[in-house]
C-alpha cells in the first residue's frame, strides 16, 4: 500500500516512509527522527509517524532535507533499522545464531489474540497484548527467526470516554488503514495473501496483513472482505467483542487461519508458541495437515507435543475460554471429514470441567497438546499446577508439567528518554546491549544523587505537562465540563508525591482499596508540608459491570472536595498514556487479591524508570521484592473473610505511606535532594531491570523451549 505522499518526499529523505512503517523505530534512534522533524505535529498525531507524513507540509520536509544536524540523526536511524533486518543464518552478531547454530530456514510462530506494539495500531486491550508486543521486539533484538500471528481488528479495542457521573462509555472507531504501520502480506508470487478457513458448513476468506518490527514479521488476520457474508465480515471487527458464538468463531479463525496463512507465505515453523488458550485451534489444523499426509493420529500428536509451547496467563477460572460441545460441533462441522475416526479423540483433548459442567476448554486443549507449558511467574506456576489438578490426577503437585518463566518487559521501549541519556553518560552506551546482566547494573549506585534526582524531576514534569494538556484539550475541544477537567488532572501539584495506579479495572485488582478509610487518606493527601496525590488510569472490560462500578468509584473520588483535586483519573488508557505514567510517577501501586495476579508488568516498567513498587506480594513482586527496592503490602490476614483481608491490607498500605514512603520522599538534604529516597530508587533500577527484562525472559524461552525443537536430529519428522 503506497502512501499518498510518498512521491512528495525529497530524494534525500526517500526512506522516511519505510522508517515509519518499520516499528523498530519505537525502540531505536528512529524516534528522534520524527520528534525533530516536527515536534508539535508529533504530539498532535500521538506519536504516529505514518499519520505525520500524510499531514506534513512539504516545506518542512524540504528544510529537513537540507539540515545537516537532522540528516545525521536520520542517517543513524536508517543504519539502526538496516542492522535490525540482518537475518542471514549464522550471523555472528545475533544471540540466536551464536547459540543455536542451525542451518534451517524454519521459524518460531507465536500466536496471540492481541499485540501491543504502538498506539497507532490499537489491536490490544492490556497486559497480554503488551507482553506479546514486547516478546516480538526482543525476538527481533536477539535475532530469532520469529513470526507473530494475530488479528487485524478494524475497530480495535474501544476508546474510553467517561460520563459526568463516572460511567465508562465504549466508543468504537474504524481504523484508517492509511494511518497505520501496516501493509498487505504478499505470497512469493507477489499476490495478496488470502486463505480460506472452514467455519461451520461454510468457508470464510481471511485477508492477511503484515507489520514489520526489525527482523520480526507480525501477520494479522482480517475477515472484512466483500466476498464474505456480512456477519462473517464482522468476525474480526473488534477485540474481545460479541458473544460466545463470535468468540469461538474468532478463535477458530486465529488457529486454523493462522496455520494456513503461514503455509501460504511459505513459512515453516519449528516451534508453535501459543500465548494463552485463544490460539489452541492451531493444534486442530496441524493434526488435519498431518492426517492428510498419511501420518497416524498417535504419531501426529507426538509431533504436535514436541513442537508446541503453551503459556498460560491467568489464575482466574473465568479467564479460560470454554464452550459448550454443541457449539464446537457446529462450528467445526466441515473439519470432521478430514479427521476421520479421530474426531472424538480431538474433542477429548479439550474436555474439562471448570466447575460449570464438562465443556470444551481451550486451556485444557493447549495443555494436553503442548510439550512445554509455562506460567508467567513462580507463584503463578504453583497456582496453575493446583488449579488444573484434574488434568494430571495421578501426579503430585510438584510433578505436574507446568513450569514458570516469569514475564519481563522490553527495556529499550519503556526506559524514559531522559533516564536513558543519564545511563549513556554514567554506564556507557553498552547498557542497551547488557540490560539483562545483573552485575552491569551495579554501576547505577555510582550515579550522583543530584543528577538522578534532576532526571527524575524532569520525568515528573513530562507527566504533569501531559496530563494537564490532556485535561485542557478535553475542556476546549471536547466541551468537557469543569468537573471532568478537575477529575482529569488539571489541579495536579508538580511538587507532591505522586502515586500511580494503571491497569484493567476489575474486582480482584482492588483499585479502590486505598479509599477504604477516606478520612485517613484525606489526612495523608492534604498534609500541607508533605502532600500526596493519586493518578489512576485503566479500562474495564465492556462486559464487566462490576469493573465499571470500581472505575466509577475512583472517578467520584476524583471529584470529592475533601481530596482537594489531588485524585486524578486519566481516561482512554493506551500505550502513550502508559509511557508517561510509568516514567513520571514517584510510586507504583498494585494491590490485587492474592494469588489472582499472575504476573503484572506495569510495575516492572515503573521500577526500571526509578519508580519504586508498592505492592501485595503477588505475581512478579513475590520474586522481585528484596527489602530495599520498594515496599511490600502485607496485612497478615488470609482466608475467606474478604472484608477482613481488605481491611488489614488497607491498614498496612496506610502505615507504609505514613511511616516510610512519605517521610523518605520529603526528607531532603541541604542541597534539596532526597538521599534516602534515591537509595530505594537506585535499588529499584538495578534489581528489577536485568531480572525482569524480556531479554532474560526470551532467553529462558530459547533455552527451555525454542532451541530444543531446532536442535532435533537431522532427518527427524517435522
Amino acid at each position: 500500500m503506497t502512501p499518498p505522499d510518498l512521491s512528495e518526499l525529497p530524494e534525500r529523505l526517500s526512506r522516511l516512509h519505510e522508517l515509519a512503517l518499520d516499528l523498530s523505530w519505537t525502540w531505536s534512534p528512529g524516534r528522534e527522527v520524527f520528534r525533530r522533524l516536527d515536534y508539535q505535529l508529533w504530539k498532535r498525531t500521538h506519536h504516529n509517524p505514518v499519520l505525520m507524513l500524510r499531514q506534513m507540509a512539504s516545506a518542512v520536509l524540504e528544510r529537513a532535507a537540507n539540515d545537516a544536524a537532522f540528516l545525521a540523526v536520520y542517517d543513524r536511524a536508517l543504519l539502526a533499522m538496516d542492522a535490525t533486518r540482518v537475518t542471514a543464518v549464522g550471523h555472528a552478531r545475533t544471540f540466536w545464531h551464536s547459540q543455536v547454530k542451525t542451518a534451517t530456514d524454519e521459524v518460531v510462530a507465536y500466536f496471540s489474540a492481541e499485540f501491543a506494539l504502538h498506539q497507532s495500531l490499537p489491536i490490544y486491550a492490556g497486559g497480554l497484548g503488551v507482553l506479546a508486543g514486547d516478546h516480538c521486539k526482543e525476538a527481533s533484538d536477539l535475532g530469532i527467526p520469529f513470526v507473530g500471528v494475530g488479528f487485524m481488528y478494524p475497530q480495535g479495542y474501544f476508546r474510553q470516554r467517561v460520563s459526568p457521573d463516572g460511567w465508562q462509555q465504549e466508543v468504537y472507531e474504524h481504523l484508517n488503514w492509511e494511518d497505520a504501520p501496516i501493509q498487505k502480506a504478499q505470497t512469493r508470487d507477489r499476490k495478496p495473501c488470502v486463505v480460506a478457513v472452514p467455519l461451520g458448513t461454510r468457508t470464510v476468506l481471511v485477508q492477511v496483513w503484515q507489520v514489520r518490527l526489525g527482523r520480526v514479521r507480525l501477520l494479522l488476520l482480517d475477515t472484512n472482505l466483500e466476498a464474505n457474508q456480512p456477519w462473517d465480515r464482522e468476525l474480526t471487527a473488534r477485540l474481545y467483542g460479541g458473544g460466545q458464538d463470535t468468540r469461538l468463531q474468532q478463535e477458530i479463525v486465529l488457529g486454523l487461519g493462522g496455520v494456513l496463512a503461514l503455509r501460504a507465505l511459505g513459512l515453516s515453523p519449528a516451534v508453535w508458541h501459543l500465548n494463552e488458550g485463544h490460539a489452541a485451534f492451531v493444534v486442530l489444523q496441524r493434526l488435519r495437515d498431518m492426517h492428510a499426509s498419511g501420518t497416524s493420529w498417535e504419531e501426529a500428536l507426538v509431533e504436535v507435543r514436541r513442537t508446541t509451547v503453551f503459556t498460560t496467563h491467568t489464575p482466574v477460572p473465568a479467564g479460560h475460554d470454554a464452550f459448550p460441545f454443541h457449539l464446537v460441533e457446529q462450528q467445526l462441522a466441515s473439519c470432521w471429514g478430514s479427521m476421520g475416526a479421530e474426531r472424538d479423540d480431538f474433542l477429548a483433548l479439550g474436555t474439562y470441567d471448570n466447575g460449570a459442567g464438562s465443556q470444551f476448554n481451550m486451556t485444557a486443549l493447549a495443555m494436553r497438546s503442548a510439550g512445554a507449558i509455562n506460567a508467567v511467574s513462580q507463584l503463578h506456576g504453583v497456582v496453575t499446577r493446583e488449579m488444573f489438578e484434574p488434568l494430571w490426577p495421578d501426579l503430585a503437585v510438584d510433578d505436574r508439567p507446568v513450569g514458570a518463566i516469569t514475564n519481563g518487559v522490553h527495556v529499550p521501549t519503556w526506559i524514559g528518554r531522559d533516564l536513558g541519556e543519564l545511563f549513556d553518560r554514567h554506564l556507557g552506551a553498552q547498557w542497551k546491549d547488557r540490560y539483562d546482566d545483573p552485575a552491569f547494573w551495579a554501576g547505577v549506585l555510582d550515579i550522583p544523587d543530584g543528577e538522578l534526582w534532576a532526571v527524575r524531576q524532569t520525568m515528573r514534569e513530562h507527566l504533569f505537562r501531559f496530563v494537564r494538556e490532556r485535561a485542557r484539550v478535553r475542556f476546549t475541544e471536547e466541551d468537557a465540563g469543569a468537573a471532568r477537567v478537575v477529575a482529569g488532572g488539571a489541579m495536579l501539584d508538580p511538587h507532591a508525591l505522586t502515586i500511580g495506579f494503571a491497569r484493567r479495572f476489575t474486582g480482584y485488582k482492588r483499585p479502590d482499596l486505598i479509599f477504604r478509610d477516606p478520612d485517613r487518606l484525606a489526612t495523608l493527601i492534604n498534609n500541607p508540608r508533605r502532600p500526596v496525590q493519586l493518578v489512576f488510569a485503566g479500562k474495564a472490560h465492556p462486559a464487566d459491570e462490576a469493573g465499571k462500578h470500581h472505575l466509577q468509584n475512583i472517578y467520584r473520588h476524583a471529584l470529592d472536595p475533601r481530596f482537594g483535586g489531588r485524585v486524578t483519573f486519566v481516561d482512554d488508557y493506551d500505550l502513550l498514556v502508559a509511557h508517561f505514567l510509568v516514567q513520571g510517577c514517584d510510586v507504583w501501586l498494585n494491590n490485587p487479591r492474592k494469588p489472582l495476579e499472575a504476573s503484572g508488568t506495569s510495575g516492572m516498567k515503573a521500577a526500571m524508570n526509578g519508580v519504586p513498587h508498592l505492592s501485595i506480594g503477588d505475581g512478579w513482586w513475590a520474586e522481585g521484592y528484596t527489602g530495599d527496592n520498594g515496599w511490600l503490602i502485607d496485612g497478615g490476614v488470609t482466608g475467606d473473610d474478604l472484608a477482613a483481608v481488605d481491611a488489614a491490607d488497607a491498614d498496612a498500605l496506610y502505615r507504609l505511606l505514613e511511616d516510610e514512603i512519605v517521610p523518605k520522599f520529603y526528607d531532603r538534604s541541604a542541597r534539596g535532594v532526597p538521599e534516602r529516597w534515591l537509595s530505594v530508587v537506585k535499588q529499584s533500577i538495578l534489581t528489577v531491570t536485568p531480572r525482569f527484562s524480556t531479554r532474560r525472559m526470551v532467553k529462558d524461552y530459547i533455552e527451555r523451549a525454542y532451541a530444543p525443537a531446532f536442535r532435533r536430529p537431522i532427518g527427524s519428522n517435522r
